[in-house]
């Protein structure tokens, strides 16, 4: 069954504007010195700091991570393949890339984890014993006086 929807102009123009700010933004105000920032994906769980980023045609020797104090640093370089080659459309990333984050949460650096499968990158940062969550009882003076 086929469903219609209203054309909305400013849904369509906002898409055309998000995408636009994308291209200038990646293509035209990026200096050769400047590395693009690795796109990542942060979730928390009761026991760790999880970050997920794609990195689709590395190694994982291709990627250096650093954890310094409260400072995580993801670093890496997409090289090209130019050959001697006549581009007609050329939109696969090349060139370094980089991402620091500052970990405002307690980390036990020492059982830090990166796993590498199938091009995604994820690192699990265990929180600290004082950081994660913990249980309070709460009692009434009835059970207060019991233990006394």
């Amino acid at each position: 069954m086929t469903s219609l929807s209203r054309w909305n102009p400013v849904r369509e123009l906002l898409s055309i504007r998000d995408e636009m700010d994308r291209i200038f933004n990646e293509r035209f105000f990026r200096t050769e010195n400047r590395p693009m920032l690795l796109p990542i994906d942060a979730y928390m769980t009761d026991d760790a700091l999880v970050l997920v980023a794609d990195v689709p045609g590395l190694n994982p020797e291709d990627i250096h991570i650093t954890f310094e104090g409260d400072t995580l640093t993801i670093r890496g370089e997409y090289k090209a393949n130019n050959g001697n080659k006549n581009y007609l459309l050329r939109e696969r990333m090349t060139g370094k890339f980089e991402r620091v984050l500052t970990i405002n949460t307690p980390v036990d650096s020492d059982k830090i984890e990166a796993n590498f499968e199938n091009g995604t990158l994820t690192l699990t940062l265990p929180k600290a014993e004082a950081a994660k969550p913990k249980q309070i009882t709460v009692r009434t003076k009835t059970t207060v006086a019991q233990h006394s």
